[in-house]
């Protein structure tokens, strides 16, 4: 039998010396995505063509666990919302009344879909319907007359510098958990990271010499993050407080996982525990604005561009698909239009 007696991990630590026998109980396989109607003998065909797409996201198209499920909503939304039970009931009429229910459904907290929540649920009915049509060569209504809402022109929310030196400061560093959400904090804003892609952080995954991570994103693409002088140096010191081998970087139960065999999935933070630190440090600072996560993304990529980095190298960064997306930014802050400002009209 291996002794874990001598046994160090990546990091130089010894495990303890009386660490258990005991396995950690084996993870539950994720639920499925599938309709809990098709279990039944009386799926319509409109809850069966669903399922088959579903499929066909996770087989053909390789969309992640987070993508599938989305759609799975989403789907499941327009069914409750249609009462249709055939993929052929769906019509210009229906559409119509489908976008209007959408403006007065309300979530669970009673609120009313955006504009762009509203134009989500009607993309992923027209990938729906595409697939049907490629696909399954069935005769529906075609996906390119199902339009969206106008839209307008996104808004990002970004931290003052100031209030981001206080987010960034707030955590007592004197605590285990402290230098754990120092660090998340320090990563969010020197990586750009969205939230999945932070909390899918393994600790193999950094490289103090290289200061460099690899980090798969949307759509499963690999691209590289760059660790600053700040990040760097709350990492180290939040591995050096730790006292296990799990896998996961960033985990709960700091002061249990000691005594825990890896690779400990169960112990890896949750994304609503990550969302609330955020919440957490900003409200302990005072920044009224509410920032979140992805505040701290929008914050990393506007600090770029206001020092002059060009809008493809913030894109690369990002993670974006087109370009376009990364332009939303440009409104926030144009360092050459400043200048031009300054020199022609500075009176």
């Amino acid at each position: 039998m291996l002794s874990y007696r001598n046994v160090e991990n990546s990091f130089g630590r010894s495990l303890p010396y009386n660490f258990p026998a005991l396995l950690q109980p084996p993870m539950p396989r994720m639920q499925s995505s599938r309709f809990s109607a098709q279990k039944s003998e009386n799926a319509t065909p409109l809850a069966k063509a669903i399922d088959r797409y579903l499929v066909f996201l996770r087989s053909e198209e390789n969309k992640s666990p987070l993508t599938v499920e989305a759609y799975s909503r989403s789907l499941r939304l327009f069914v409750d919302l249609s009462g249709i039970k055939t993929p052929g009931e769906i019509n210009k009429g229906l559409v119509r009344i489908y976008k209007s229910e959408l403006h007065l459904h309300r979530t669970k907290n009673g609120r009313e879909f955006s504009v762009r929540s509203k134009n989500h649920h009607l993309t992923i009915l027209r990938a729906f319907l595409r697939y049907l049509v490629q696909e399954e060569e069935m005769d529906v209504y075609p996906p390119d007359r199902v339009t969206r809402f106008q839209e307008e022109e996104r808004q990002v929310k970004v931290l003052f510098p100031e209030e981001l030196d206080r987010l960034l400061d707030a955590p007592d560093v004197s605590t285990r958990s402290g230098k754990r959400d120092k660090a998340m904090l320090e990563l969010f804003f020197s990586t750009g990271l969205r939230l999945a892609e932070l909390r899918s952080l393994n600790c193999k995954d950094l490289n103090f010499t290289t200061r460099e991570i690899s980090v798969r994103g949307k759509r499963g693409k690999i691209r590289v993050v760059f660790l600053s002088d700040r990040a760097a140096e709350a990492l180290k010191s939040y591995m050096e407080s730790r006292v296990d081998s799990l896998t996961p970087l960033f985990i709960r139960g700091l002061e249990k996982a000691g005594n825990m065999m890896p690779p400990g999935e169960n112990f890896r933070l949750s994304r609503i525990s990550i969302y609330n630190c955020v919440k957490k440090y900003a409200l302990q600072a005072g920044i009224v604005s509410d920032p979140s996560p992805h505040t701290l993304r929008h914050s990393f990529a506007t600090d770029l561009l206001r020092n002059g980095a060009d809008l493809r190298s913030v894109q690369e960064m990002l993670g974006h698909k087109d370009l376009s997306t990364t332009q939303i930014y440009t409104h926030v802050t144009n360092p050459q239009l400043k200048e031009v400002h300054r020199k022609f009209h500075g009176k």
